[in-house]
């Protein structure tokens, strides 16, 4: 595939050149082109099996297990580590992998890969001395690159297939879009089995040569050191990181100054974390949108062209439609599902051709299931998901409106809305938080906070305090876990808060 090649070439022509630099150590090109041939052959000679499992914390061993794969023709399956142990076995199962590239320190964590799954630990390769004389196995760019398995916030996870041609189309998409170069500098802190991490933050820069940083877990000083000794010029991430940082008491506004872009994905970005950067460190973010299924940027708000409230407009090569209730296509403004076409899209699910065939429609867009807007200039606002939009007295509502007025609340961090059954609205609103340390919960004075920005039939019912939302492993908020059994309320904190301070 075209997509490993400039790759190995970069590797290759400047090999005494720093790559990227992770939580360990740096690797230099040389040592990554010698590493990915080396474990290239000893895939080889493990298993005839097309999938090969890669189960490796976010770091320079990554790519090199990565473009390993693909020297000798496999399709990689990055495993999400911060699974359930069940849910892993599940997606080995599934992915029918035989052999996984590990490390020694993963297994010891986790434990064993399970019965008749061969572990190559990474960190006990001889790839000293020159690499193996073997060809690169040819494959056609349609063929499937990597199957990444979906956080299953429907479900189980499936497999979403992206081909060479899938990546490599959306790698100069975001190229072109941004002007990236091999000055640029990748600050890597989400984990490279997400579509994100892998793509955006892993696949890309290495194919314009340019350098990586990658540390293997968000910790806020671990990012601000990276930020002050490194000077990176792109940092991706998602809400709650950047809320993290703007609650850390050392940070100013020199750590962010070498950054050119500074991305918010993966969830909406609160506006009092948005404002407060701006505030504090002078900087602002600027959102994207994206998906698994489409490789995965779609959208992303440049810098100069800033417009609150949306993600910006679709990068190069990718078509936007929104479509009603009826199937027919919307105009500028007008509330519908987003559905997408180019190049970037996937090739299916793993395994799955029903679902499939139900992700497309029958002019080839993917069906997203997210509700948006675009406006007249092109800009995409997404304003929900489909299933879970509430219909409150005949009214759409989606959480997200809600959410972002109680966010706005100085006692409040992080919120969440589901609906729950009502016998005379059908369904009304129920709203969850997380309350700022040294902060009362007060669920009365949130609610009367909600009246003064919603209408009367948008405001919760009930506000619950919780200590924790739930979250998938890449942190993005798990709304159909919560239930109306979930949290507390006033009564129940104050008790709770009482018996501890006794």
């Amino acid at each position: 595939m075209r997509i490993l090649k400039p790759i190995m070439r970069h590797w290759r022509h400047a090999p005494l050149k720093v790559f990227c630099e992770d939580d360990h150590r740096q690797w230099r090109g040389a040592t990554m082109w010698v590493a990915a041939r080396h474990l290239a052959k000893w895939v080889a000679s493990t298993t005839d099996a097309q999938n090969v499992g890669i189960f490796l914390p976010t770091s320079g061993a990554f790519p090199i297990a990565m473009a390993a794969s693909w020297l000798c023709g496999r399709t990689i399956v990055p495993l999400n580590y911060l699974l359930a142990r069940d849910e892993l076995d599940y997606i080995i199962d599934h992915a029918e992998l035989d052999t996984v590239i590990t490390a020694s320190p993963m297994l010891d964590r986790f434990g064993d890969m399970p019965a008749g799954v061969n572990s190559l630990r990474i960190d006990k390769m001889n790839a000293r001395g020159l690499p193996p004389m073997m060809r690169a196995v040819q494959r056609p760019d349609e063929d499937t690159a990597v199957v990444l398995y979906t956080s299953g916030t429907s479900g189980r996870p499936k497999g979403v297939m992206l081909s060479g041609t899938n990546l490599m189309t959306n790698v100069r998409q975001c190229v072109q879009w941004a002007d990236f170069n091999r000055s640029d500098g990748f600050l890597g802190v989400l984990p490279q089995f997400h579509s994100f991490g892998l793509c955006v933050c892993t696949v890309l820069p290495f194919s314009i040569g340019c350098r990586a940083y990658y540390t293997a877990q968000f910790k806020v000083m671990r990012v601000l050191q990276i930020l002050r000794e490194k000077s990176p010029t792109a940092f991706m991430a998602i809400p709650s990181m950047y809320n993290a940082l703007l609650q850390a008491k050392s940070a100013k506004d020199s750590d962010f100054a070498s950054l050119r872009f500074i991305v918010s994905g993966g969830e909406p970005l609160p506006d009092a974390v948005y404002e407060g950067f701006a505030e504090r460190f002078k900087v602002r973010i600027c959102e994207g949108f994206g998906m698994t299924e489409t490789s995965p940027v779609t959208n992303w708000t440049l810098p100069e062209e800033e417009r609150r409230g949306t993600v910006g407009r679709a990068v190069d090569g990718v078509e936007q439609i929104i479509v009603g209730d009826g199937g027919e296509k919307l105009g500028p403004g007008q509330d519908g599902e987003l559905r997408i076409r180019g190049g970037n899209v996937m090739k299916g699910y793993y395994k799955m051709p029903q679902e499939t065939k139900a992700a497309f429609d029958e002019e080839g867009f993917l069906c997203t299931g997210d509700m948006a807007r675009i406006d007249e200039d092109g800009f995409l606002s997404i304003t929900g998901r489909i299933k879970e939009m509430l219909i409150i007295g005949g009214e759409n509502v989606f959480p997200r409106e809600i959410e972002e007025v109680l966010v706005r609340h100085p006692s409040v961090s992080e919120a969440a809305v589901i609906g729950v059954q009502d016998p005379s609205r059908g369904e009304v609103a129920l709203a969850f938080v997380e309350t700022i340390e040294g902060c009362e919960f007060d669920a009365g004075a949130l609610r009367s906070w909600c009246r003064e920005s919603l209408a009367g039939y948008k405001v919760p019912r009930e506000i619950r305090w919780v200590e924790s939302l739930p979250r998938n492993p890449v942190g993005k908020v798990m709304r159909r876990e919560l239930t109306p059994e979930t949290g507390l309320v006033k009564e129940e904190v104050e008790s709770q808060t009482t018996g501890e301070s006794g």
